[in-house]
């Protein structure tokens, strides 16, 4: 096989048409744009965005209302299903919440609330607790404490 008779296979170079290269190639004197026009010109072309005209859809949806509360305290939720897989009689903190893996960190508070049931008592120290969280853990027999 000699070099000029080489050629790429199948599929690898694409045959793109060479527009503006006279008029016998089929692509001379306007290039397949037309006649006069915004898009006849070159670096043409509207934005993105823009939609003839017509208002934008970042102008038609509605603002955002209302505030973002900075003082909000964001909490770690544990609920009473998990905490009754502790045994009975243990003492349940937020450090044993995060080595059991309740709980992600330290860095939020505690809270823990009433889904679901607890028959084990034991005694839970956490920053907040729901009614009927606490209800129910005396319920069972077991306390309850706030920690700060």
């Amino acid at each position: 096989m000699q070099q000029h008779m080489m050629r790429p296979p199948q599929g690898a170079k694409k045959n793109r048409k060479r527009v503006g290269r006279g008029d016998g190639s089929g692509m001379g004197t306007y290039s397949g744009r037309g006649l006069k026009g915004q898009k006849s010109r070159s670096g043409s072309g509207s934005m993105v965005k823009f939609q003839g005209g017509q208002l934008s859809l970042l102008k038609r949806l509605p603002s955002i209302r209302g505030f973002t509360n900075v003082f909000r305290q964001e909490y770690s939720i544990v609920n009473l299903d998990q905490l009754a897989l502790f045994p009975d009689g243990s003492d349940v903190t937020p450090e044993s919440m995060v080595q059991v893996g309740f709980v992600k960190n330290l860095n939020s508070p505690v809270k823990v609330l009433g889904r679901g049931e607890i028959d084990v008592a034991i005694s839970v120290s956490a920053h907040k607790f729901s009614a009927a969280a606490r209800s129910k853990i005396e319920a069972a027999g077991g306390t309850v404490a706030v920690t700060e």
